[in-house]
């Protein structure tokens, strides 16, 4: 290579260096990348690892997961961090809502909240379709239990579940009962290691493979019910939000096509969730 042409290359570089490293920076938001905040069941469980790819097919618009226990995923929508909340724990979402922070709220889909344990059973729940009876028992045998307590929605749920059994868990807490402050695949993880019995959401369950010892003991019982809700952050309280963006997707979501991706997805021809956004909002 001559001189010339050594120099002529080196200034071209030098021009396309600094726009290349601008498209690095900018091509993410300027293709329509939007923030999701949802639950670690979400994730976890492999749902958006399924319908993500196809909302993106259809819209154009890439989605960043932020997953975290419910009441951090509204916190980030709270703060403007997100442009959609994607969780599990309707009171909240509904505060959510009343508080300006984001909406309207939607159903999006549901499945069940189980109670598993080790196959030994030490508090003999096996059987029962009951969850509040089981919490008792277990309360009752102080056997182990690994609660998230991460303010998730399955958190919430389960502490709704101690209050129906008029039980206060807190005074096992450091003994029986074990809070990790993590989500649902290290609450699991702890569970089969230390054979503790624990709630956990169906379609983490299903994806679970570290299952060990651990069992489904309870299920059935119309408490276990969990259903999930969408909404908007709100864009007149935080401008940055992607409002036109974020709104593509609630729509996608609750779209035939949505409803359809989240049906199709299932784990050994199991399904892990079940859409239902045409459910009336006034219906639980």
């Amino acid at each position: 290579m001559t001189w010339i042409r050594r120099t002529l290359l080196l200034a071209l570089l030098a021009y396309a260096a600094p726009a290349l490293a601008q498209e690095r920076f900018v091509a993410p938001e300027a293709r329509g990348t939007i923030v999701v905040a949802s639950t670690t069941s979400t994730e976890q469980s492999g749902l958006f690892g399924r319908i993500l790819p196809l909302f993106t097919q259809q819209t154009g618009i890439a989605v960043r997961v932020v997953a975290l226990g419910t009441g951090q995923a509204l916190d980030v929508g709270r703060r403007g961090d997100a442009d959609v909340v994607f969780v599990h724990d309707r009171a909240a979402e509904e505060r959510f809502v009343a508080e300006g922070a984001g909406g309207p709220r939607h159903h999006v889909m549901y499945n069940d909240f189980v109670i598993a344990g080790p196959s030994a059973d030490p508090a003999k729940l096996a059987g029962l379709r009951d969850s509040t009876e089981a919490l008792r028992r277990i309360a009752a045998a102080k056997a182990p239990f690994i609660s998230r307590g991460d303010r998730s929605g399955t958190h919430a749920a389960e502490l709704r579940l101690w209050q129906a059994a008029d039980v206060d868990p807190a005074t096992g807490r450091g003994q029986w009962y074990r809070e990790i402050g993590q989500g649902m695949g290290p609450a699991l993880n702890t569970a089969a290691a230390q054979d503790a019995y624990l709630l956990a959401d169906r379609g983490t369950w299903l994806s679970f493979r570290n299952r060990q010892g651990l069992t489904v003991l309870v299920e059935g019982d119309t408490r276990l019910f969990n259903q999930y809700g969408v909404m908007l952050v709100n864009p007149q309280r935080h401008p940055h939000v992607k409002a036109a963006e974020g709104q593509r997707f609630v729509d996608w979501i609750l779209s035939p096509a949505g409803q359809a991706a989240i049906a199709s997805y299932k784990i050994n021809g199991e399904q892990l969730f079940f859409p239902n956004a045409a459910q009336p909002e006034s219906a639980s």
